[in-house]
């Protein structure tokens, strides 16, 4: 019989959530964001000092020996949730849940060292680079080559796409491919060879870029030889970190559309007491739950130690799966569906008001179309899901 595992956030998890969402009510209301999205940077840096200055946000999620604080995945999933309710436009995610998970996850102690207590006293910015033109997130579809270079550096050319912040990142890990296998590469945003390109998105409050690569130096991060394991779980834990915000803007969405049906009267009354609307909003907190529920079991697998016992994969149904492939997959399909509902039925609960420029119900909807894409689909997840767990499913049904 597998065993039972019950996941609850502690006192000092509670309090984490609560200073954050009072700190970012007060420094990141609606209009901080829209100028940040509007600025040319993008973000608000003096903001991005105080998360890191004051609260410490930057290095909560990395080893103390690298100057972080010590916290994982459960911890910086409850960044990212309050982060994603209010949608700030910020290099944190990329920095920390991106480039800083994937330098903590290396197993390299000298690329640890070398880069990771910068990112915990917030002095730098970073990314990870994965997709192509093809669109694609898998490992075997990399086509960025490395050849060896000088010193015992490398040389990576290629081009990737929809690199979260790449216009501006200091670092850029770069996932290539050479003559062991595809590998992980850190390169200097600034470097000789390296073309970096903003891209007109969906979503204002989040910027991707264009990287190209022209024989750009870089230094190898993570395992020798074929990387393909260390890079899945690379891509497992983004895909969980940004599962985490998705179901903050999923909360958000449900929070904004029952506080409107309370107030806004039509016919006499307000249209909460309506059955349609009622229905939309039970909808809505199901999927909510639901995902929240996902998301949480998938950051206490990504969290487990190797010396603590194993945790159930969900769903159990072959017990050879790894947990945390299955795991994200799971979250990553199942959050990205509920953030997108939640956005769209905000919208429909809003009416002709949530269509307009002013309101930020359709900002909400922006970040959640943009978001399905980013580390796959939920297509692509469900698919993955499937063939993890030994399902059998068409392949019509995988896209």
């Amino acid at each position: 019989m597998a065993p039972t595992y019950a996941f609850t956030f502690t006192e000092e998890h509670e309090a984490l959530r609560s200073t954050l969402r009072r700190f970012l009510r007060d420094k990141a209301p609606r209009e901080a964001v829209r100028r940040s999205m509007d600025s040319e940077a993008g973000h608000d840096p003096r903001l991005r000092r105080q998360m890191s200055d004051q609260l410490g946000l930057h290095g909560l999620a990395l080893p103390q020996e690298y100057g972080g604080f010590g916290g994982g995945p459960v911890e910086l999933g409850i960044v990212l949730e309050e982060l994603g309710r209010v949608l700030l436009p910020s290099p944190y995610f990329a920095t920390v849940a991106l480039a800083g998970q994937a330098l903590a996850a290396s197993g390299d102690d000298a690329a640890k060292a070398r880069w990771l207590p910068a990112i915990a006293e917030g002095s730098l910015t970073g990314t990870l680079a994965l997709a192509e033109e093809a669109a694609s997130w898998r490992v075997e579809d990399v086509a960025a080559e490395a050849v060896p270079g000088d010193a015992g550096g490398w040389r990576v050319s290629g081009t990737k796409m929809f690199v979260i912040d790449g216009h501006s990142a200091d670092l850029i890990l770069v996932a290539a491919r050479a003559d062991t296998g595809p590998g992980l590469f850190a390169v200097d945003g600034a470097a000789t060879g390296v073309t970096r390109t903003r891209l007109e998105t969906l979503d204002p409050t989040r910027r991707l870029a264009r990287v190209d690569l022209a024989g750009a130096a870089a230094l190898r991060i993570g395992p020798e030889g074929d990387a393909t394991g260390y890079l899945r779980t690379v891509l497992d834990l983004a895909a969980v970190a940004l599962a985490a915000e998705q179901v903050g803007g999923a909360q958000a969405c449900l929070d904004a559309a029952v506080e409107y049906a309370k107030v806004r009267v039509q016919f006499g009354r307000p249209i909460g007491s309506f059955q349609a609307i009622k229905h939309k909003c039970a909808d809505m907190l199901l999927k909510v739950e639901a995902a929240r529920s996902a998301v949480y079991h998938a950051l206490a697998v990504a969290a487990r130690r190797p010396s603590e016992p194993p945790v159930p994969a969900v769903p159990a149904v072959n017990e050879r799966a790894d947990e945390l492939p299955v795991s994200a997959a799971l979250a990553a399909a199942y959050c990205a569906d509920a953030f997108t509902h939640a956005a769209k039925e905000n919208l429909q609960i809003h009416g002709g008001i949530g269509y307009t420029w002013e309101h930020d119900a359709h900002l909400y909807l922006k970040r959640a179309k943009s978001s399905e894409q980013l580390f796959g689909s939920p297509g692509t997840h469900r698919g993955r899901l499937a063939d993890l767990v030994g399902i059998s499913v068409p392949m019509a049904t995988k896209g």
